[in-house]
């Protein structure tokens, strides 16, 4: 079979299918690595399904209350054995990652506390959930006397442990670690090096809580950050644990005491863990997190076959293209809002769902300049499935992730280089 002449009828240029396929054939011990981590983790899930002798009767429908939702109540202590966690809260009644977060900060944290980043700036639209400097939103945790600080992490990347030991105090109640870069350009922190900051914050005052934010970080390694001495491990089903099946929802693992709290936050008190239907999406949300583990290596071989495509073109990747990986999302900064949009442009029409559609920037909700997304999703907004996106601002850097099969991560990174190529905005060798 002719490859390349397949390429050419899905509108790939010669040119660039050349370049790519050198790439590709440069990186087979790379992949050969991620599938046995894929592996490993498939085993994790499969021997939690059966631990928990997950059955058709977990799949079925509750509605109203959701009192005694067998599923529900499976799928939890399911995601709480594969996390090696106390409990573990897995609801559709999450409505996304900042939800999750939101839950969590909310319902452990109360007025006179201190949240502590050691990381830098969380994710924009925690800015406002938290309320950081003049986000101001409405409802923010600053309105209820909950304060923040941050220490930024050094240029290279590295924790600041000086200015670390320093900021803690007897109001930090909560650390909070954002795992993957959002919209920066740092290195996403390894489960290895999550548990070192841990550790440290713990041997400071050993009584806070340390909050995960593991979100695009599930399934890359062999290890989740409740390994490693995490107390709360917080995450989207629309991302890397739903596998590409969930429909929506969010997971909160951790424990016992922590989810606790998030479980009475998000329903009421008193109520907790006993109430919310599932309204038959139990079995989706089962067979996502059982597929996860394979979906997640398809990803991962995406960002690697990104980061090797641009970075020999000269563009500067985060990671670059031989580092370890620990989450699926790779940053190209391509130096120009041109660039972006059509790098964008070319995921859109690499899509399943809407690839007729051009993407353009707009002023999203929730950040603080206008962002350009791609994404041809089967669930809305779902970052797992293959996207990417970015503000139009300085350096310019583009945000790519996803893919429910490696073989379609690969076609829309090709995509987005024949619309470069198309509008002279990239020289190939």
């Amino acid at each position: 079979m002719d490859k390349s002449a397949l390429y050419k009828e899905m509108n790939i240029a010669q040119k660039v299918y050349t370049f790519c396929d050198e790439i590709e054939t440069s990186l087979k011990e790379r992949f050969a690595s991620i599938d046995a981590v894929a592996e490993y983790n498939q085993m994790k899930v499969l021997k939690a399904m059966q631990k928990n002798k997950v059955s058709d009767i977990h799949f079925a429908a509750t509605t109203g209350y959701g009192y005694n939702d067998l599923g529900r109540e499976v799928l939890e202590q399911v995601y709480a054995d594969t996390f090696h966690a106390e409990d573990a809260l897995v609801r559709p009644q999450i409505t996304c990652g900042t939800h999750a977060l939101t839950i969590a900060l909310a319902a452990n944290l109360r007025p006179g506390d201190e949240i502590f980043s050691p990381v830098g700036k969380p994710y924009d639209t925690l800015e406002g959930v938290i309320g950081i400097g003049d986000n101001h939103t409405p409802g923010c945790l600053k309105e209820f006397g909950i304060t923040y600080r941050q220490v930024d992490l050094l240029e290279d990347g590295a924790f600041d442990w000086d200015n670390i030991r320093a900021s803690i105090n007897e109001k930090t109640k909560l650390i909070t670690i954002q795992r993957s870069k959002g919209y920066q350009t740092r290195p996403t922190l390894s489960v290895k090096r999550i548990g070192e900051l841990i550790a440290f914050v713990k041997n400071i005052k050993p009584d806070v809580i340390c909050m995960v934010d593991n979100c695009y970080g599930e399934f890359v390694e062999t290890l989740e950050p409740t390994d490693v001495g995490a107390d709360l491990c917080v995450g989207s089903l629309i991302k890397n644990p739903g596998g590409g099946l969930a429909a929506t929802g969010g997971y909160i693992v951790g424990k016992k005491e922590y989810v606790s709290q998030c479980a009475y936050r998000l329903t009421a008190p008193g109520m907790g863990k006993e109430v919310g239907a599932t309204l038959g999406i139990n079995q989706q949300l089962f067979q996502g997190f059982f597929l996860a583990p394979q979906v997640v290596s398809g990803a991962l071989k995406g960002a690697i076959f990104a980061a090797n495509i641009y970075e020999k073109l000269g563009y500067a990747v985060v990671p670059n293209g031989k580092e370890s990986r620990h989450d699926i999302i790779q940053a190209v900064t391509l130096g120009s809002p041109e660039g972006v949009i059509a790098f964008c442009e070319g995921i859109q029409a690499a899509s399943p769902v809407d690839s007729y559609v051009v993407p353009e920037p707009w002023a999203m909700p929730g950040y603080h300049s206008d962002v350009i997304m791609a994404a041809g999703a089967f669930v809305q907004g779902s970052s797992i499935e293959l996207s990417a996106d970015g503000p139009i601002e300085p350096p310019y850097a583009v945000y790519f992730q996803g893919g429910l099969t490696w073989y379609h991560a690969k076609y829309g990174i090709m995509m987005s280089l024949q619309k470069m190529f198309e509008k002279n905005l990239v020289t190939l060798p």
